[in-house]
């Protein structure tokens, strides 16, 4: 199972392209999977004959597991076909359907009981489960772990899975309707309560209600983390124990972007089918900038800094509140003003309708999140490993300012005024370098002829 994004640690099989016994080419579709993230049809790895298929259309299991075998041999007896994660038998002719290269991530992810590493001649030991759960039941380790964490009784569950199999998103459906978990036994202190001293005059607090911090009460409602939310939580934890996060925000006069997009605005719209934003604006800035100061388009490598020559643009796109992606607009500096208000208008509406592929969610060099149309202030992104750095666009609004006359006297003006921030790794630079590309933003904003590159 390939990584389909640095936050995706499963996926579904959706479709084989091919069958036991057929031929294969390398590089030609074998296999559709489906993500929290990403619908994307995988390539074969080699040249041979598909001897088995370990993983069933409609089976999700975790990155690495392996779901095909490769035999060079077409007379080879196919393997029987097997439901559960299984490495491929031991044979020199035979190559296992190994996870795609992704992009490089800081720290790897804890492997899973269910992860069977690429050419591994034998299966791991099987995980251990609770006892709740029925060893002798056909289930995948995810959907053993998620009824074992949950103690749900497989047995009253309908599977929707080939031949009655429960699935993962059987088990999802069964802990959104609020399935109460298994009661935890209360252990009954022996320690005698310890006494907290009060100061004079002071009342004494209140005795601590007994799972007051631990237990939802009646009126509270527990809503179960979907999978695209723990993926989440566990990059972005990772990311804050990797970078030495440091936050740098930078006001930004807008005023020469604002021009433009009232005299052009209109006509950018018929032309293109939708809005003029301040984001492709910072973004061709962002872009333009990081060409001076390189260190920011790049990732920490083993006590040496790797810079990236190709400025490949991540962009943070909400996915209607029930997650976060972050595509790719790759070579950003080949694009002017248009073609990057083009390309994020793309990889957006791709996104949200599960378009994207696998290039496109791979290899990001330097992110932009984008809450300014939400009026936020400043927002501390969190870096998206293994960058380092991510620039945060807030609200736009008109405000009084000084400005500077053609005479060179001062007086009071209205401009559109906003700032941006900047996450960054203090591992890969300092601040004053940060300060400087910031700066060189602010000046490309206000600068540019926009109106030349639309």
């Amino acid at each position: 199972m390939p990584q389909l994004g640095e936050t995706v640690t499963e996926g579904t099989i959706t479709k084989w392209f091919k069958a036991v016994g057929d031929t294969v080419v390398r590089d030609e579709p074998l296999f559709e999977v489906s993500t929290d993230k990403v619908d994307s049809e995988v390539p074969s790895p080699a040249d041979g004959v598909l001897t088995a298929i370990l993983v069933e259309e409609g089976d999700t299991v975790d990155v690495g597991v392996a779901l095909a075998v490769i035999g060079g041999d077409a007379t080879a007896a196919p393997a029987a076909p097997a439901p559960e994660a299984a490495a491929p038998p031991a044979a020199a002719s035979v190559t296992p359907l190994a996870a795609l290269p992704d992009e490089p991530v800081a720290a790897p992810a804890a492997p899973t009981p269910a992860r069977v590493a690429a050419g591994s001649a034998s299966a791991p030991a099987a995980p251990s489960v609770p006892d709740a759960v029925d060893q002798s039941q056909v289930l995948s380790p995810v959907v053993r772990k998620l009824l074992a964490d949950h103690a749900i009784d497989p047995s009253a569950i309908r599977g929707t899975g080939l031949g009655g199999r429960i699935t993962r998103s059987d088990v999802d459906v069964v802990i959104e309707r609020g399935t109460p978990p298994a009661p935890v036994p209360s252990i009954p202190s022996t320690a005698p309560a310890a006494t907290v001293p009060v100061a004079p005059g002071r009342p004494s607090p209140p005795p601590a209600a007994e799972g007051r911090d631990r237990a939802p009460s009646a009126r509270d409602e527990v809503v179960p983390f979907t999978n695209i939310r723990r993926r989440t939580a566990e990059h972005m934890v990772r990311s804050k124990a990797t970078s030495a996060h440091t936050l740098m925000v930078k006001e930004i006069d807008y005023e020469r972007v604002e021009q433009v997009r009232r005299q052009h605005g209109e006509r950018f719209r018929e032309e293109e089918g939708f809005g003029l934003s301040y984001l492709p604006f910072v973004a061709r800035a962002a872009v333009e900038a990081l060409a001076e100061y390189p260190h920011l388009n790049a990732s920490v490598g083993e006590d040496s800094l790797i810079v990236h020559h190709d400025i490949n643009l991540g962009i943070a796109v909400d996915l209607d509140n029930e997650g976060l992606i972050v595509p790719v607009v790759h070579r950003a500096e080949e694009l002017n003003l248009r073609g990057m208000a083009r390309r994020i208008r793309d990889i957006a509406d791709r996104a949200r309708t599960k378009r994207l592929g696998l290039d496109d969610i791979s290899g990001g060099t330097f992110s932009i999140t984008n809450a300014g149309p939400f009026g936020t202030l400043i927002t501390g992104a969190i870096i998206n490993q293994p960058q380092v750095a991510i620039l945060s666009t807030d609200g736009v609004s008109r405000k009084p300012v000084v400005v500077e006359l053609p005479d060179g006297t001062e007086s009071i003006g209205i401009h559109s005024v906003g700032l941006v921030a900047m996450n960054f790794d203090h591992r890969a630079v300092d601040g004053a370098y940060v300060a400087r590309f910031l700066a060189r933003v602010s000046d490309i904003l206000d600068d540019r002829d926009w109106a030349g590159e639309l």
